[in-house]
């Protein structure tokens, strides 16, 4: 809502009201002429005059950056904000990934160029229909549209004294353009569609590049040929003249980079380093940088001095339409991909020192820098034209654009606008202590543990509780574990089915003594063991129970072996049955007893097979 001041240029917050006649007649139902007044319309501006006249009043006593004040980290110090030119030591400051507005026509229609006007107060869009729109540079809002091209406009370029526009388009026409988008000369250039075209640095002749393989210099007053370049064996999509040399760079889609002689027509040198189409091509502010970009998602930078790769530039995942040097700061450089990301990079570091992966919906044909440096225009496939500016001071940075949030909440810039700034504290001011927060004073006085949460404890586990199984534990022995008794037994079977004689390896079953519970290694040797009950079994039990098994540990029979059982450890026969067990090895293959005390194997066989336990297969073979 427009508003008024009270005679010395403060802002009253009121709305203005009829001068005569009722004063409460607000603003929107004036009548002027016959016609209902419209309400203002508040616009976003990036407004770069209040810097510049800033700057240009500071620059007087700034002799380096030591000079220069420093930038208070709040978003309400961005009226002290200078241009990119006042921080040339600091390129970070120009990184441009702020989104500011989307500008679309009301025919929708992809958008191959885009150019800025030479003193940057209005953005030219060159769209598949051909047709030329303007956008207002400080509040990006439409001012007009001329249908400039009978087919859509590929290549747009302003010459170096700021006068002349020189256009082509898909059909291979060439046009000129005054300043006031006037039409004065055109012609037919090429066969096929205009990719490129650049000025030389005297503005007296200008080169385009087509699909046609072929690169053509002409001479701008008369509007005639004067040259073709051939060498390139396909489309050629980028063509550059050097600042301020008599030198030309093309990108081709054969992969390769050329450099010509313009007065010569010949080839300088031939450039190998993509493996697929070049698309975008640009020569550095310094002559000494060539930047390239193309379809192998590759950013690669030359030095035309030695011929060689300065840099490799890999984040991209998809091939890379645009590329487009900063006007102030030579080192940074920013990229568009087929997949709407917006990326920004500095020679000498890998990694991007901005970016804007959802930056548009499709591929960003063309970027341009604002003349000061301020501000980055983006035109993509999606038919949009954005605009990306500096962070305020203090700002974070946004990693992704929502597309569904375009502008601001007219809340958050109410809030912003009436925020104060905090006050100011110099670096050797001594640090403000906050007061205590009140208490009562019959409250319990408070300790340094009572301020900090208390450290986090576990709960506790359930009693008995089993840690979960690697795999699968069978029915019983899970039933079992469940309610804590001992499993079931279970008989050995005979891995190779009953045998008649003494030798069979049939052996009874015998159940385990009540005091083991079944946890042996022999006895419990197909799943794991029950649950260990705690130490309460000597310790905690009553007298009466522990007398109880005393006396019934007394009465149990002594434990015996079976013959066949040969392994581990336990008492000794007695003489009668070891004499017996020495006869019957020896009719096997003789054998030589010794006592081993519970090892495995209880003696040697001097020959045959001797006898075997086919609980245990591997017991008594032979090695």
């Amino acid at each position: 809502m427009a508003q008024v001041d009270d005679g010395v240029g403060r802002p009253t917050g009121r709305p203005p009201m009829k001068p005569n006649g009722d004063g409460n007649v607000p603003f929107s139902k004036l009548v002027f002429d016959g016609k209902r007044m419209r309400k203002a319309i508040q616009r976003r501006t990036v407004d770069y005059n209040q810097s510049l006249a800033r700057w240009m009043q500071e620059r007087v006593w700034i002799r380096d950056r030591r000079d220069i004040r420093f930038l208070r980290p709040d978003p309400n110090f961005i009226v002290e904000l200078l241009p990119p030119a006042a921080y040339l030591d600091n390129p970070m400051n120009a990184v441009t990934t702020k989104f500011v507005h989307t500008s679309t026509n009301k025919v929708r229609f992809p958008v191959n160029v885009v150019r800025w006007t030479p003193e940057g107060r209005r953005l030219i869009t060159g769209s598949s229909s051909g047709e030329f729109t303007l956008w207002n540079g400080l509040t990006f809002n439409f001012e007009t549209i001329l249908q400039a091209h009978d087919s859509a406009v590929r290549a747009m370029n302003w010459s170096h004294n700021d006068n002349w526009m020189v256009t082509g388009d898909h059909s291979g026409v060439v046009k000129y353009w005054q300043s006031n988008m006037s039409n004065l000369k055109m012609f037919q250039g090429h066969r096929e569609a205009i990719r490129d075209l650049t000025f030389a640095p005297s503005d007296t002749r200008f080169a385009t590049c087509s699909d046609d393989s072929l690169i053509k210099i002409w001479d701008f007053n008369t509007g005639t040929e004067e040259r073709a370049l051939t060498g390139h064996g396909w489309d050629v999509k980028c063509v550059d003249w050097h600042p301020y040399k008599a030198l030309l760079a093309s990108g081709s889609k054969d992969n390769l980079i050329k450099l010509w002689d313009p007065k010569s027509a010949k080839n300088i040198t031939t450039l190998h380093g993509h493996k697929n189409t070049v698309l975008a091509l640009e020569w550095n502010q310094n002559g000494n940088w060539i930047v390239s970009a193309g379809r192998d998602q590759l950013i690669r930078i030359y030095d035309v001095r030695t011929m060689k790769e300065l840099q490799i530039i890999r984040g991209h995942k998809r091939e890379i339409c645009s590329a487009k040097w900063h006007p102030h700061h030579e080192r940074l450089l920013a990229t568009g991909g087929s997949d709407g990301s917006l990326m920004f990079w500095l020679t000498g570091q890998e990694g991007p020192v901005g970016e804007q992966e959802t930056a548009h919906e499709s591929n960003i044909w063309s970027l341009d820098w604002h003349p000061v440096g301020h501000i980055l225009v983006s035109g993509s496939n999606d038919h949009t034209t954005r605009f990306w500016t500096r962070p305020r001071p203090g700002e974070e940075t946004v990693e992704k654009f929502d597309s569904s949030n375009q502008e601001e909440s007219k809340e958050e810039e109410e809030q912003r606008s009436s925020a104060e700034p905090p006050p100011f504290r110099p670096h050797n001011a001594p640090s403000r202590m906050e007061p205590p927060p009140f208490r009562p004073a019959n409250a319990p006085p408070r300790t340094s543990s009572m301020n900090e949460p208390p450290p986090f404890r576990p709960p506790p586990p359930p009693p008995h509780a089993m840690p979960p199984l690697p795999q699968q534990t069978p029915p019983p022995f899970r039933n079992s574990m469940n309610s804590n008794e001992p499993p079931p037994f279970r008989p050995p079977r005979d891995m190779h089915g009953p045998r008649d004689g003494p030798n069979s390896g049939f052996r009874p079953p015998m159940p385990p003594p009540p005091f083991q519970r079944g946890v042996g290694p022999k006895n419990n040797s197909g799943g794991p063991p029950p649950p260990f009950r705690g130490p309460m079994s000597m310790q905690q039990m009553p007298p009466q129970q522990m007398q109880q098994q005393h006396q019934q540990q007394q009465q149990m029979p002594p434990f015996r072996r079976h013959p066949m059982d040969r392994g581990g450890g336990g008492p000794m026969p007695p003489p009668g049955q070891q004499q017996h067990q020495q006869q019957h090895h020896q009719q096997q293959g003789g054998y030589q007893p010794y006592n081993n005390r519970g090892r495995r194997g209880g003696g040697h066989f001097q020959g045959g097979s001797g006898p075997r336990d086919y609980n245990n297969p591997r017991r008594g073979r032979r090695n």
